[in-house]
Parts: structure tokens; C-alpha cells; sequence
């Protein structure tokens, strides 16, 4: 009676391991047809923006297309209003923001973030002869930013600061920004180094990058909805598997010509 008391626990267990595995494969098999759908400004090169065909391009984007395919999902890439951003990915319209997004305490609150994959600084970005050389300059100027960015969360922080500014203009993107500080319209911009210095090299000669970065020097990371912890782990893994095998390397050097990527 022992010997099949004791036989019938085993196979009981053993079914119960099975079932466990099926539903575990079952899990992975859903999981792996689940569109992705990533949250972007997109414009904002490089990290995504869209080229002369009209297709959304980047560093950002090759990341994330690549990280998909490895777990076997296809990606969505959504235009979004970058200060509706939370907003977004707390509604479940999009499934994460992988765009240059600024890891903050105060994001923090809101969603789940990756581990690091990049520095972001602020720089201030002026005319080609004009006379600001410092942030000391900027006292009575008229300077631009991007709603909702960094750039606008460093400036609430300083008080100071911009109590000695004549006016803060804020645009949608930084691009719209700079083309504004082109037309003699702001005296200067502050906004990301990356997309700065794209925008300079696609204008030689009509813009200079002050080398001070203007507030903390931050990080860039992905942003999760804050209960989505089964598709950050995913995610981060397969990132640190790029890291290791030099793919990560390759996409920066095609997009910065160096590898950048922390």
C-alpha cells in the first residue's frame, strides 16, 4: 500500500511538472506573436526621426528592432506627443518610450526604466558669432526648448537661472526649436547634445555648441509602464546580450561613428 501510495505522489508530481512546463511554453509562445509598441517623438534625430521616404530611422529605432527580433516579436514604432508621455504608456497605447528619454527620480514615479544605455547632456546651442559663450550670457536672452524635456525640468529646478531669462519659448521638438533660433528668433537653445550636434552638422557653419553642459549630466534609458516588470526584464536581457556580442557597438558606430553606448 506504501510502495503504491508513494508511486501514485510521484506520478502526480511529475504531471504537475509537465503541465507546469507546457503552460510556461504556452506563456512564451504568446508572448512571442505580442506586437511591441514603441513610443516616440520622432523628431529627433538620430535617435528617431523621419527620413526623406518618410520611414522613421535611428539609433533608437535599430536598437529596438533588433532587441524584437531576438525575442521573437514585431515592433511598432508610434508617434506620440512627447509631453502626453506618461500619459501614453499608462493608458497601454504604446508599451514602452525608447526615444532619448532622460532617466529621473521624477520619472521614476511613473514608469519603470532599463538600465542606463547612454549619457545625455544639455548643451547650449547659440548662432555662429554670437556673443553668449557661458550660461552667465544668457541673462536678458530669449532662449528655446522642447516642451516636456530635460531642458525644461533642469530650468523649473534652477530658479535662479531663469529668473534672469527675458523669456523661455518651448516647441514640440528640438528641431522646430533650432530652426527657429535660425530665423533670429530666440538667442539661444538648450536641448540634447545628440540632437544639437546633429542638427549642426546638417547646417556647417550656422550654429556653435557651448561645451558646459547646462544642468546635470544624465543618462538615457527605456520607460516601462511601472506594473511591466516580465517586459523590462526581457527587454534588458537581450540588451546586455547585444552589449556582449559587439551589436549595440555596431549600431552606434553607424549612427555616431564610435561606440557610445554605456
Amino acid at each position: 500500500m506504501k510502495k503504491f501510495l508513494a508511486l501514485m505522489l510521484t506520478f502526480v508530481v511529475a504531471s504537475a511538472f509537465v503541465a507546469g512546463c507546457g503552460g510556461d511554453k504556452a506563456a512564451t509562445k504568446k508572448e512571442a506573436g505580442k506586437k511591441i509598441v514603441v513610443g516616440l517623438d520622432d523628431n529627433f534625430p538620430p535617435m528617431g526621426f523621419k527620413n526623406e521616404k518618410n520611414e522613421i530611422v535611428g539609433f533608437d529605432i535599430d536598437m529596438a528592432k533588433e532587441a524584437a527580433k531576438r525575442l521573437g516579436r514585431p515592433v511598432e514604432f508610434k508617434p506620440i506627443d512627447w509631453s502626453s508621455k506618461e500619459a501614453e504608456l499608462k493608458s497601454g497605447r504604446i508599451d514602452v518610450i525608447w526615444n532619448g528619454l532622460n532617466i529621473t527620480e521624477e520619472r521614476k514615479k511613473n514608469m519603470l526604466f532599463s538600465n542606463p544605455y547612454m549619457e545625455a547632456k544639455q548643451l547650449i546651442f547659440v548662432p555662429a558669432g554670437s556673443p553668449i559663450k557661458g550660461q552667465a550670457d544668457l541673462a536678458g536672452k530669449v532662449i528655446g526648448m522642447q516642451s516636456a524635456s530635460t531642458a525644461e525640468q533642469n530650468l523649473e529646478n534652477d530658479k535662479a537661472f531663469a529668473g534672469t531669462l527675458k523669456e523661455v519659448k518651448k516647441y514640440p521638438d528640438c528641431i522646430a526649436a533650432m530652426m527657429d533660433m535660425e530665423a533670429g528668433r530666440v538667442d539661444a537653445i538648450i536641448t540634447d547634445e545628440i540632437v544639437g550636434r546633429y542638427y549642426m552638422a546638417k547646417k556647417p557653419g550656422k550654429f556653435v555648441a557651448l561645451e558646459k553642459p547646462v544642468g546635470p549630466i544624465g543618462n538615457f534609458g527605456i520607460g516601462f509602464r511601472l506594473d511591466d516588470k516580465a517586459l523590462q526584464g526581457d527587454i534588458q536581457k537581450v540588451l546586455d546580450e547585444m552589449k556582449k556580442d559587439g551589436t549595440s557597438a555596431k549600431i552606434s558606430k553607424q549612427w555616431f561613428g564610435a561606440d557610445i553606448v554605456k
